[in-house]
């Protein structure tokens, strides 16, 4: 933690002497920042991971003129979840975004769900404005939708987007169409006025979302630092892609719509450019959570070498595609190990705007300007969480489950499978199964795939149980969970009654003869 504090106050004297320096001219600009996040897609989707078809040129000129992050994760291996911890930079434990109404069970916010984040945390673009920042999200926000969870009501200026994924159509009766927004005006419907042609997978809403995001740019470059989250969905099935771009991945639909997306990132990158700014503009790019197995082969992606995908805590549901990119500061073809988490992007935003976290509040995010700049790598954990369940947690290149479990017997024989083709004996499990005694570890260098854990009696098992268990220690013991945003549901707001058990049963999805959770 040393080396985080130093490169604060390191950045803080580089902006003094900066000022100083400009004189009459006036205080510098902090850098612009500029954050994309993905929707369920995984490690192995581009080219500089690995993936063979090479069709992602523009992150991978991001990669080669940046820096590459091959071991950085998401908060949780659900959207809802993830994307609350990365605005927060807090775990969703901490932050409210899970259900106690089942043991491990992971939650989100559809339609039926009435919580959201709460008015207690701070969010990312709430802070910035202390820095003079101006911000917009573009796409989806998924941290609640009734009107006190509104972006607006938390930091954002501008918003083009939907407080939900783009599940339909529906029938407007039981259930509505998913409303699209623009700051706070509800301007039409998934499937109506921003139609998705589920037959073929053409949509023109990336393109929509590209526009929103360089007309922004373009209005605030000259004027204000900005703050940008694209937070695009067209990775998440049902896919989608404009037309220009259907049929021509090697991939399949999922393909063309990571195909879009990458013309599109190439597209802003080549306009900060254009406008003389890429030199003051950070760029990070991720994804929300691994890619959704379930949704193979041509609806979802790849997580590379790991293990299962979405909604769960192997390596595949929270290890993501990481790219830093800033011209002039961070150089050029740099691969840093350095463990990192999407709750990071919370306290290194805050770090480029001269701005420190909360004191009154744990926050679990790493500044990462010593990792980005001077290549440093710091020492902390990776906390795995499914619902209220530490699941397993990694230090170093060991990593620890303490539950196991993939998907229930009773949603696998219904065809729910969040590891097809995947199925390692004692690890995927379809009953959660208690390792808290004995916790399975695996040498994720040797081993990223999960698929040999260490013999108990090894002195390398020993020594890796003592170092983790000393840290998940800690943290229990320090532990204030948040009080839980996932649990009710109002189902009259979707005109039905329904109560099973005095919980919240989110029910799943019916797309196309399939089922969603």
């Amino acid at each position: 933690m040393a080396a985080v504090v130093a490169a604060t106050r390191w950045w803080r004297l580089l902006l003094v002497l900066s000022a100083a320096g400009m004189g009459a001219s006036g205080a510098p600009q902090p850098p612009n920042i500029l954050l994309l996040l993905m929707d369920d897609m995984g490690w192995g989707d581009l080219g500089v991971y690995g993936e063979p078809s090479r069709e992602t040129p523009n992150l991978d000129r991001m990669a080669a003129e940046g820096m590459l992050f091959p071991n950085f994760y998401s908060a949780n291996p659900l959207c809802s979840p993830s994307r609350a911890a990365l605005l927060t930079g807090r775990l969703p434990i901490r932050n409210g975004f899970y259900t106690t109404n089942a043991h491990a069970r992971n939650a989100y916010t559809p339609q039926e769900i009435v919580g959201g984040i709460p008015d207690s945390e701070q969010l990312l673009p709430e802070l910035l404005k202390k820095a003079g920042y101006v911000s917009k999200i573009v796409g989806k926000w998924h941290l609640g939708h009734r009107p006190q969870f509104h972006p607006l009501k938390h930091g954002f200026d501008e918003w083009f987007g939907s407080p939900n994924c783009h599940f339909g159509p529906y029938d407007n009766k039981a259930r509505p169409n998913i409303p699209v927004y623009r700051d706070w005006e509800m301007v039409g419907r998934y499937y109506e006025e921003f139609p998705i042609n589920l037959k073929t997978g053409e949509a023109n809403l990336t393109q929509i979302y590209l526009q929103e995001a360089l007309d922004f740019i373009k209005r605030q470059a000259r004027h204000h630092p900005f703050f940008l989250y694209w937070a695009v969905d067209a990775t998440h099935a049902p896919v989608y892609a404009s037309k220009p771009f259907l049929g021509t991945s090697q991939r399949g639909r999922y393909g063309d719509a990571v195909r879009e997306i990458d013309d599109s990132i190439g597209k802003m990158l080549e306009l900060l450019q254009d406008l003389h700014v890429a030199d003051n503009t950070f760029v990070f790019f991720t994804s929300d959570n691994g890619a959704a197995l379930i949704s193979t082969p041509e609806q979802g992606g790849s997580n590379g070498p790991f293990l299962c995908g979405k909604q769960t805590t192997f390596e595949g549901g929270m290890r993501e595609p990481a790219l830093a990119w800033w011209p002039g500061h961070i150089a050029a073809g740099q691969v840093n190990h350095q463990l990192g988490s999407t709750m990071d992007l919370f306290t290194t935003s805050l770090a480029l705007a001269g701005l420190t976290p909360p004191s009154d509040r744990a926050i679990d995010g790493l500044n990462l300007l010593p990792a980005l700049l001077q290549g440093q790598l710091m020492d902390r954990p990776i906390l795995y969480y499914r619902g209220d369940t530490l699941m397993a947690a990694t230090l170093g290149q060991h990593k620890a489950h303490f539950w196991t479990w993939t998907n229930s017997w009773e949603n696998f024989r219904q065809g729910i499978d969040f590891c097809p083709g995947q199925n390692v004996s004692g690890v995927t499990t379809h009953n959660l199964e208690d390792h808290t005694k004995l916790p399975l570890i695996f040498h994720l260098g040797r081993d990223p795939g999960e698929r040999f854990p260490l013999s108990f009696a090894s002195a390398e098992y020993q020594e890796a149980l003592s170092r983790i268990t000393s840290v998940v220690q800690q943290h229990q013991e320090a532990l204030d969970p948040g009080q839980p945003q996932l649990n009710v549901c109002n189902w009259a707001v979707m005109g039905q009654s329904r109560l099973q058990r005095g919980s919240c049963w989110v029910p799943a999805v019916p797309w196309e003869g399939r089922w969603w959770l």
